[in-house]
């Protein structure tokens, strides 16, 4: 299976088709809510039409706003599905210029001004990660903080010191967790604990 990208940040393009102006901005959304709140915040109520689309995971939703059932929505899913995106929402903006498109000319229309946009957007890879604490003594804590920065599978995302030392949460990619907490394990002769929320 393809691995699946989002967008690294937001990217917008825009064409004049037929006298009318359309404009699509596209951007990484990590749920349901956080679609919605991008929807609202690019779209635009002076236009004629704000369709839009969304996937998270299994989860998808898109909008033809008022132009034909299945002209504008659904095709710029398939721009979003088309380039094995995820965690992605798209909103395609339409000032209508005074030409009719016809059913044809809009699905090209909003698929082709979505798919030009998401192609130009830098896409990072999504990777599974999975979150760890890890508890050490001030002996140990150098070492194992300068080993986790130097994973590029590992990113330490908080740090708390107690009098005896201190812990740090991990977010690690599933496929290097185990090596990665081997190695912790190797470096403190087994003193580190490891805890896995959930």
């Amino acid at each position: 299976m393809a691995t699946l990208h989002t967008l690294a940040a937001v990217e917008s393009a825009r064409q004049d088709i037929r006298k009318s102006r359309f404009l699509a901005i596209a951007g990484p959304v990590d749920s349901e809510a956080a679609a919605k709140a991008f929807i609202a915040a690019h779209s635009d109520a002076s236009a004629n039409h704000n369709c839009w689309a969304w996937r998270v995971g299994p989860a998808y939703r898109f909008s033809d706003d008022g132009e034909p059932g299945g002209t504008a929505g659904k095709p710029i899913l398939q721009a979003i599905d088309g380039q094995s995106l995820d965690r992605v929402a798209v909103v395609v903006t339409r000032w209508f210029g005074g030409v009719l498109l016809g059913s044809g000319g809009l699905i090209r229309a909003y698929g082709g001004t979505a798919a030009a946009c998401l192609r130009a957007a830098a896409k990072i890879p999504l990777i599974e990660t999975a979150e760890v604490t890890i508890t050490c003594g001030f002996a140990d804590l150098a070492l194992v903080e300068a080993r986790l920065a130097g994973l590029p599978a590992a990113r330490i995302t908080a740090q708390n010191y107690t009098a005896t030392g201190g812990a740090f949460t991990v977010s690690i990619h599933r496929p290097e967790l185990e090596a990665t907490l081997a190695m912790v394990a190797d470096l403190t002769s087994g003193r580190a604990t490891i805890s896995m929320p959930r």
